[in-house]
């Protein structure tokens, strides 16, 4: 297990995948499978060995679906809007 690989991995999928925008096109698991390939192909470029990355392949897989599967998207005009709104009404919800 290389935690050095994983760590690069979990920083990668931050930069890479926002929570959110999975365009309607193609699946979560056919652009997991995609960012997957371009994941490992930038761990290549990194200066990973092909031995560090396939031994921990089948975790990073999951880990890209989760990412490109998350549905959460936090508006923050609208999470502004609702507190102001709460204020003056003074009904705290």
């Amino acid at each position: 297990m290389s935690k050095r690989f994983m760590r690069w991995v979990e920083a990668w999928i931050e930069e890479n995948i926002p929570p959110g925008a999975n365009p309607d096109i193609e699946s979560h698991e056919a652009r997991a499978e995609r960012l997957s390939e371009k994941l490992f192909a930038e761990a290549a470029e990194a200066g990973f060995t092909n031995v560090e990355t396939e031994e921990e392949r089948a975790r990073v897989l999951p880990l890209v679906l989760t990412a490109v599967s998350d549905g959460t998207d936090f508006d923050i005009d609208a999470y502004r809007l609702k507190s102001q709104l709460a204020q003056e009404n003074e009904d705290g919800d």
